[in-house]
């Protein structure tokens, strides 16, 4: 995995998490326990710390960045879909972002809320717990619970755990003959 330290501040990753091989940690960047970061993902944190704490996760493609004083967290268990941009923000406890969402400076989003795919949190959005946000700039929709959302809630921290699991013990670069 490429880790690259900056001005002197260099990627800390607990050893039973999963960072993949092109996943590229740059500067005060911190995977802590059991998290994983996912194949392509970028983590640049050279104007504040990045933060992804016990059981969360990053997946492929995402872009995580920390502007000027604001750092970037991503609470436990919660989950950055595929090809997300996080700037900024910090994101509650088993929250879900979707594939594709955006994330901007100041934002904060709820414990076990879903952010839906394609929607755009502007910059200071103050999201609450457990509910449903959707849209560009994006808005409450409503709770959770009883819907297809709360389900992606439920399921993605285990799910992502245990495929991390299974990369860390059986994926092996093929030699070429």
């Amino acid at each position: 995995m490429p880790l690259y330290s900056f001005e002197g501040r260099s990627p800390v990753v607990d050893p039973s998490a999963f960072v993949a091989p092109t996943a590229t940690l740059i500067g005060d960047v911190h995977v802590e326990a059991g998290a994983s970061v996912w194949f392509n993902a970028v983590l640049r944190a050279d104007f504040a710390p990045i933060i992804i704490r016990e059981g969360a996760n990053v997946q492929d493609g995402s872009v995580l960045h920390a502007p000027p004083g604001i750092p970037t967290d991503v609470g436990p268990l919660a989950s950055i879909a595929h090809c997300c941009v996080i700037h900024g923000a910090h994101i509650g406890p088993e929250a879900v972002i979707a594939n594709h969402a955006t994330v901007l400076d100041g934002a904060v989003i709820g414990r076990r809320s879903m952010v839906a795919a394609h929607s755009l949190v502007i910059g200071g959005t103050k999201i609450p717990d457990e509910v449903f946000v959707t849209g560009a700039p994006a808005k409450v929709r409503g709770p959770i619970a009883g819907t297809g959302a709360e389900r992606w809630v439920n399921m993605t921290p285990a799910t992502y755990r245990g495929l991390a699991e299974r990369y860390r013990n059986g994926l092996g670069e093929i030699q070429e003959a």
